[in-house]
């Protein structure tokens, strides 16, 4: 899983280079995220444990790839609430320099008790894990338009069921219902809300985080426009399971979310507009992008090009490809894989849920969940299976173009 060719030897050269994070092991890791840190290094963080939300031991991870390195560094803690589940980490670098890692503490063992938090960190360029500054909660308070708007988009009648897919419509009614009732819970509007994508810095003034629940099965944008003293809720975007949403921003200032699809088929990545920054957002609708209701991401690349590293199947995530779009998402024009395999063979590892950056190098760095499956699985001292671990990608654009032929 070495490079194909150096970054060094040419800027326009095509080059690939992969390797695990650390060895494929029982526990699970997933959801991770990619910074580059201001000195160069590369921080990847994840969420670790004997489970998800069931497991009380989960807590949040990390780990260093010094600039220059070979490889990456060892692993340490990044946060854990004793007790409790500590998942769906996310990281972004502000404006002043500091270092933000934000997670959700699982308070009832189910994902919509999560409570949002997160620490900031001015020394996490040394040794080891950041040093944290502060650590606060993101309490999110919805404004009074929130129960309305689900209510618009949730009303039960003929016009409504007649749109969703026929295996949908039978338990639509008692579905649209129960999120008709939640949304007008001041409790359940307020919690339950989790991170997946990099958080996004707006012309260095506004910070925009974005959430979703899987209690309403839809997404929300926290903002702030004083680096948290004080955090704002935009409109929900209301939709049948558009949910960890990633943001992009076209030229003339239009914000688009692309989300992940866990509603019913087709199953396509969903999008939405926003013309003001983030606070009102377009009717959520499908794209003709492929999703198996898995995580992705996208990224504006500094010549204006998007990249989007998802899952390309409407089933199955033993593919994940990377997509460059020179007109703003209105086709991708150049596709690779980062992996694939035979859906059909139980030895066919799986990939999901893409981080992806841009260095300053221009170079683009993505790190994954990466699962063995099958024959490739090895037991451990205790007979423990050895399947999970973090993946970790470096590539540019000029490689992506080349497509799958290339070398």
């Amino acid at each position: 899983m070495g490079a194909r060719t150096s970054p060094s030897q040419s800027r326009a050269a095509p080059f690939y280079e992969a390797e695990l994070i650390f060895p494929p092991e029982h526990w699970h890791n997933h959801g991770s995220c990619i910074v580059e840190c201001p000195n160069g290094d590369l921080l990847v963080c994840w969420y670790n444990g004997s489970g998800e939300r069931r497991a009380d031991d989960v807590k949040v991870e990390g780990a260093r790839k010094r600039k220059g390195a070979k490889r990456w560094g060892p692993r340490f803690l990044m946060a854990d609430t004793p007790g409790f589940p500590d998942t769906n980490p996310c990281m972004v670098i502000d404006p002043r320099g500091r270092l933000w890692l934000i997670w959700q503490a699982i308070i009832a063992n189910e994902w919509h008790t999560a409570l949002c938090r997160y620490k900031i960190s001015s020394s996490y360029q040394g040794s080891g894990a950041p040093q944290w500054d502060t650590s606060e909660v993101l309490i999110l308070k919805p404004g009074p338009e929130f129960a309305d708007i689900v209510a618009k988009h949730c009303d039960v009648d003929e016009a409504n069921i007649s749109k969703l897919p026929p295996e949908f419509r039978a338990r639509a009614p008692a579905y649209l219902a129960e999120r008709r009732k939640n949304a007008a819970d001041k409790y359940f509007s307020r919690m339950g809300w989790m991170t997946r994508a990099h958080p996004f810095v707006l012309d260095g003034k506004r910070l925009i985080v974005p959430l979703y629940s899987d209690g309403f099965d839809f997404s929300i944008m926290a903002i702030t426009d004083d680096w948290g003293a004080t955090w704002t809720a935009s409109q929900p975007l209301v939709s049948l399971g558009g949910v960890q949403p990633s943001l992009v921003r076209k030229k003339d200032g239009t914000l688009v979310a692309y989300m992940r699809d866990n509603g019913p088929p087709p199953k396509r990545l969903l999008m939405s507009t926003s013309p003001d920054n983030g606070m009102t957002w377009s009717p959520v609708v499908d794209t003709d992008i492929p999703n198996p209701g898995s995580g992705a991401e996208v990224l504006r690349l500094r010549n204006g090009h998007w990249a989007l590293v998802y899952n390309d199947t409407e089933r199955g995530r033993h593919s994940l490809a990377i997509s460059i779009s020179d007109d703003e998402g209105k086709t991708w024009k150049w596709t690779r894989h980062l992996e694939y395999g035979d859906p059909n063979s139980p030895d066919t590892s799986h990939a999901s849920y893409p981080s992806i950056i841009q260095a300053k190098d221009g170079t683009l760095h993505v790190s994954y969940s990466y699962t063995l499956n099958g024959r490739n699985v090895k037991t451990d001292a205790q007979g423990r299976p050895m399947r999970s671990c973090i993946k970790y990608a470096h590539f540019n654009e000029e490689w992506v173009r080349q497509g799958d032929g290339g070398s």
